[in-house]
C-alpha cells in the first residue's frame, strides 16, 4: 500500500512538472512569433538561370522590382528599364525583372525562351529572374511583402498588371510604387529614383 502511494505521487509530481513546462513552452513561443521579412533584402528569389540566391546581395543599391512579360502592350517597356539601367548603373541602381504568366497568360515562354527574348530583342543587362507569381494562389513571398499592407502599409496592394514597379531604397526599403502605365522615363518615376540614389550608403 505504501509503495502504490508513493507510485501515485511520483506519478503526480510529474505530470505537475510537465505541465509547468508545456505553460513555459507556450509562453516563450507567443513571445517569440515567427519574424516576418523587414526589408526587401531578406528574400530568396531564383534567378532565370535557376540559381537560388538572395536579395542580400543587393544591399546599398537602389532597386527598382518590376513584374514582366513577353507579349504585353507595355513590354516596349524593357527598352526604356534598360535605359534607366544604363544610366544610373555606376551609382548603385538595379532594375530587377521578375517575369510573370498571371495576367493574360502574356509570359507563356519558358526561362531560356525569355532570356533570350530579352537580351536579343531588347539587349537587356539587368537582372532577370524566374518565372514568378505576383498574385493569388502560390504568391512568391517577395511579393507578398511587396503587395501586404501589414509589410508595406504606404505601398501595398494588389498588384494590377504587367509591369507594375516598386523603388527600394539602399536600405530594402519600399520608397515608391508606379503602376504600370507609368514609363520608366517618366519625369515623376526619374525624380524618385535620382532622390534614392542620392542618399548615401
Amino acid at each position: 500500500m505504501p509503495r502504490r502511494i508513493a507510485s501515485r505521487k511520483s506519478v503526480s509530481a510529474i505530470l505537475s512538472c510537465l505541465s509547468f513546462a508545456l505553460v513555459v513552452a507556450t509562453l516563450a513561443y507567443a513571445s517569440d512569433p515567427i519574424k516576418k521579412p523587414a526589408t526587401v533584402l531578406e528574400h530568396q528569389v531564383k534567378t532565370i538561370d535557376g540559381e537560388e540566391i538572395s536579395l542580400k546581395k543587393y544591399k546599398g543599391d537602389v532597386l527598382l522590382i518590376v513584374n514582366t512579360a513577353s507579349q504585353c502592350d507595355y513590354t516596349s517597356q524593357y527598352e526604356t528599364l534598360e535605359a534607366l539601367h544604363q544610366k544610373f548603373k555606376v551609382k548603385g541602381f538595379q532594375v530587377l525583372a521578375f517575369p510573370s504568366n498571371d495576367f493574360g497568360r502574356q509570359e507563356p515562354g519558358t526561362e531560356a525562351e525569355i532570356k533570350a527574348f530579352c537580351q536579343f530583342q531588347y539587349h537587356v543587362t539587368f537582372p532577370l529572374f524566374a518565372k514568378t507569381i505576383v498574385k493569388g494562389e502560390g504568391i512568391h513571398p517577395l511579393y507578398v511583402y511587396l503587395t501586404a499592407k501589414e509589410t508595406n502599409p504606404k505601398f501595398g496592394g494588389e498588384v494590377t498588371w504587367n509591369f507594375a514597379k516598386f523603388l527600394v531604397n539602399r536600405k530594402g526599403e519600399v520608397i515608391a510604387r508606379f503602376e504600370p502605365g507609368e514609363m520608366p522615363d517618366s519625369e515623376v518615376l526619374f525624380k524618385e529614383v535620382e532622390a534614392a540614389l542620392a542618399v548615401e550608403k
